[in-house]
């Protein structure tokens, strides 16, 4: 086995550079390009295709994205070198609320569609803080001036992303990448809503939305967050109709009282079994409505009958739709109580109470109504302040609000059991790693209560694809949907025209308006395996890669992008859009608090990366199994302190066996070597199953833990023989180390990817990482030499310490006991251990177990 070094082996080998060196080097090679004649001859067996997440270009990358996208890194390297053609791409989720807070604040603007477009317009500042800023502080922009400054920004993150995932050393190809707001993502984001709108899975209506006053959006139920909130109970009076006394209702929305449509309570409760089915009238603006019974009210609560307002909370919805009550709606989108009060309220008394409340902020509102409540004396008492939980936008600051309005919807099994069974179906078709997570889009999947709401009252997204017509009178006719032919997308309805009709018919009678709504990110990024293999574009590529063999991702998306991406592709293809779901746990502080934004405890990775190096980092994601939390100090990050010693270990240990020479013809021939051989075929068998098990940390434990072996006891029991020409069994030791090397280079090249190649380089030509995976070398040895040698060894040493003498020191002549079969394997390694431990004379008898049971040092010479 001659050396075919391509590299020369430095004097002292280090870690820094290696990421610079060997970046570069496999961009120039093409090391990790998806090779699509290889593949097409191999067929879709012959390709493993990765649906890698496209992370937000809003911002920065934060430690938990090294983390989870070492993971997949890892398992993309181990399919290469299993001979598999690798799909690996990278895509950029531009679009979205995120990106346009970040515009916002990073150039001190905001949208206003009214303006006219300013070829010339520079932004007042560049660097924003990316904190929330008042939009009264932003300079108002065209939305056309607003989109390009959210293009020019986004290209900026992409750029600095894909600069720290090289360095990480991510084995993308980077040919292979998309942006979800791309001519091309636009056409099939649009291509797929329409062939949904024919299918009869997309609509839209007039109904209760959840609302972001900040952002001015509709927010979808995947989108939501339960904060915190301090409340108190008001506990009013309403009263009974036919003068028989009051009902007193506890609430935390006084504020809403003007639009309460009924009172409620649980059809069981006898408390109230007289009152259902007569009306009461409501406090303050005297609106006659009906009292209730449904399950959903809770006996146990306040006073166990609630006003039902349009809309405090989601439940108001579900009691609005299922009990068919009508709608007074007050808040507006703004936040702000409505100017016109619900016709409803009909008495002058009532109409001059809403006008103290119109226009007011619903904090305000709330201040109003209980001061007038109080003077009407309605108000019976208010509670002490506790804390409950409220709905927020998960990116959002203030709670949302529920007001009406019409969007467009798809169908995603709330309402049809069908549906709803076809994609617990689906789901239970994957492997799920862990598997318990199964359970988690399961949970999702069964608590589902509306249709999947995918349009934004934003800017900078995919355009929805759609006119309406407008009647002899110029209003937007709902029925009468234009929808533009496949072949011609992508195109904007606010600057291209439908088929029939010309520019000037835009607005006027007869004409058509532009659906100025566009796509909620997540039906853009629900689509990535559509988007990255070539769906409806390339049929060769996407019958190569699909259903994709991996979805890796974090557990706090299993309910937006997984579950949304199980969906369409559901409703396409009725399959999967993966066979393996791999989802990665949360990162924690070292209070394991999880990291985020919000919390102000993320760490960012590039100074990680600098100080301690990429291989370090990657051996740090991968010690933690899939689904499991990882603590992160960045003060004392002692996990990555051991894979950089791991690292250079793996430098110094190759630059010492490689310093063996192996001759021609070398076989091997001496027990400790084959035991050696033989317990590195297990390693490699236990390692090679958990990588194919997505346990990359148990293939790593495995390993390590025979690579200190190797190194601390195996090395140094042969390396008196490895060095001696002379010796019979120099050739065997020469031969069984580079084996090993060779072996375990590999079996850890997925993960400390830079000094395994590196090392590599020394004597052997090409990647490492296109090489084959390592395959057990059919040792015939007996693992149990090199376990009851390197246990000796142990005890050797052990003596001298207790000695007070240098591990250096001559012995005169040492006695190990051990048991029978023990003590055969340990004869099998005496010439070695007598080399190591420097002993003239070595004696092995039988005793009850293995120790070293005398030991007399040689005379140091004066």
């Amino acid at each position: 086995m001659a050396a075919s070094a391509s590299n020369q082996i430095p004097d002292k080998p280090v870690l820094e550079g290696l990421e610079a060196k060997w970046g570069e080097r496999w961009s120039e090679q093409g090391t990790f390009l998806f090779d699509r004649i290889r593949a097409a001859e191999a067929g879709r067996k012959g390709v493993y295709s990765i649906d890698t997440p496209p992370p937000t270009a809003s911002g920065s990358l934060h430690i938990g994205h090294v983390f989870s996208y070492t993971h997949t890194d890892i398992k993309a390297r181990f399919e290469r070198m299993r001979g598999k053609s690798v799909f690996y791409p990278m895509g950029w989720d531009d679009n979205g609320l995120p990106t346009e807070r970040r515009v916002q604040n990073y150039y001190g603007v905001r949208c206003d569609p009214t303006l006219p477009y300013d070829p010339e317009f520079t932004p007042p500042f560049e660097g924003g803080d990316n904190k929330s800023s008042r939009a009264a502080d932003q300079l108002p922009i065209s939305r056309r001036n607003f989109i390009e400054l959210c293009e020019k920004l986004t290209i900026e993150d992409e750029k600095q992303f894909e600069a720290l995932f090289r360095q990480l050393g991510l084995s993308v190809d980077w040919t292979q990448t998309y942006r979800t707001i791309s001519d091309d993502t636009i056409r099939q984001s649009q291509l797929a809503f329409l062939r949904g709108l024919d299918r009869g899975e997309a609509y839209q209506s007039l109904a209760p939305t959840l609302w972001d006053i900040d952002f001015r959006s509709a927010i979808a139920q995947a989108e939501l967050e339960d904060r915190e909130q301090q409340a108190a109970y008001h506990r009013l009076a309403f009263h009974r109709t036919d003068g028989s006394g009051d009902i007193h209702i506890e609430t935390t929305r006084p504020e809403l009282l003007a639009a309460c449509v009924a009172l409620v309570a649980h059809p069981d409760d006898e408390r109230y079994q007289a009152s259902f089915g007569t009306t009461v009238r409501t406090p303050v603006f005297d609106v006659e409505v009906p009292v209730l019974a449904h399950h959903l009210a809770q006996p146990d609560k306040g006073s166990g009958i609630a006003m039902i307002c349009t809309f405090g909370d989601v439940t108001d919805i579900i009691w609005w739709r299922e009990l068919d009550l009508p709608n007074r709606t007050i808040l507006g989108k703004d936040g702000r109580v409505l100017t016109d009060a619900p016709e409803a309220i009909r008495t002058d008394a009532g109409k001059a109470a809403y006008e103290q409340l119109a226009g007011k902020t619903v904090f305000s509102a709330r201040k109003t109504i209980v001061e007038l409540l109080g003077e009407s004396g309605e108000l019976i008492e208010v509670g002490k302040p506790f804390n409950h939980a409220v709905k927020f936008f998960e990116k959002g600051d203030r709670p949302l609000e529920i007001v009406s309005t019409r969007q467009w919807y798809i169908r995603n099994g709330a309402r049809d059991a069908e549906l709803r069974d076809q994609l617990l179906e689906n789901g239970k078709q994957m492997s799920w790693h862990p598997d318990f997570m199964r359970v988690r889009y399961e949970n999702w999947v069964g608590g589902l209560t509306g249709d999947w709401l995918v349009s934004r009252q934003r800017f900078f997204g995919v355009p929805i694809p759609i006119w309406y017509g407008l009647d002899e009178n110029g209003e937007r006719d709902y029925d009468r949907v234009l929808t533009p032919a496949h072949d011609i997308l992508p195109i904007d309805p606010t600057t291209d025209v439908p088929a029939g009709f010309t520019e000037e018919q835009r607005g006027v009678p007869g004409g058509f308006v532009a659906e100025q709504d566009i796509f909620d990110t997540w039906a853009t990024s629900s689509l990535t395996p559509q988007l990255a293999g070539g769906w409806q574009r390339d049929k060769d590529l996407w019958n190569l890669v699909a259903p994709f063999d991996l979805r890796p991702q974090g557990q706090d998306i299993i309910r937006t992008w997984l579950f949304s991406t199980m969906l369409r592709s559901t409703l396409e293809d009725q399959r999967a859009p993966w066979s393996n779901a791999a989802i990665s746990g949360f990162i924690v502080d070292p209070d394991r608090k999880k990291m985020s934004k919000s919390k102000g405890n993320v760490v960012t990775p590039a100074d990680i990366l600098e100080k301690h190096g990429s291989d370090a980092v990657r051996y740090w994601s991968a010690s933690s199994r899939l689904g499991m939390d990882a603590a992160f100090d960045p003060q004392n990050p002692t996990q990555v302190k051991i894979g950089r010693r791991l690292a250079i270990k793996i430098l110094n240990a190759a630059k010492f066996v490689l310093s063996f020479p192996v001759p021609e013809g070398a076989q091997i021939t001496h027990a400790l070597d084959a035991s050696m051989l033989a317990t590195l075929d297990a390693v490699t068998r236990e390692a090679t199953a958990a990588y194919e098990n997505y346990d990359q940390a148990k293939a790593l434990e495995v390993t390590e833990a025979f690579f200190w072996t190797f190194c601390d006891d195996y090395l140094e029991l042969v390396k008196e023989r490895a060095y001696d020409q002379t010796d019979v069994g120099q050739a065997s030791a020469a031969l069984a180390l580079r084996l090993a090397l060779s072996t375990l280079l590999r079996l850890l090249a997925p993960i400390v990817s830079f000094a395994t190649e590196e090392a590599w380089s020394w004597f052997e030509d090409g990647s490492i990482h296109t090489a084959s995976w390592p395959e057990p070398l059919g040792s015939e040895g007996d693992p149990a030499v090199l376990s009851v040698a390197s246990a000796a060894l142990i005890g050797i040493r052990r003596a001298k310490t207790e000695a007070k003498a240098s591990q250096k020191t001559p012995v005169s002549s040492a006695t190990i006991a051990a048991p029978p079969a023990k003590a055969d394997a340990l004869r099998a390694a005496a010439d070695d251990l007598r080399a190591v431990g420097r002993i003239a004379e070595l004696t092995v008898v039988e005793g009850d177990e293995l120790a070293v049971t005398a030991i007399e040092l040689a005379p140091v010479e004066q």
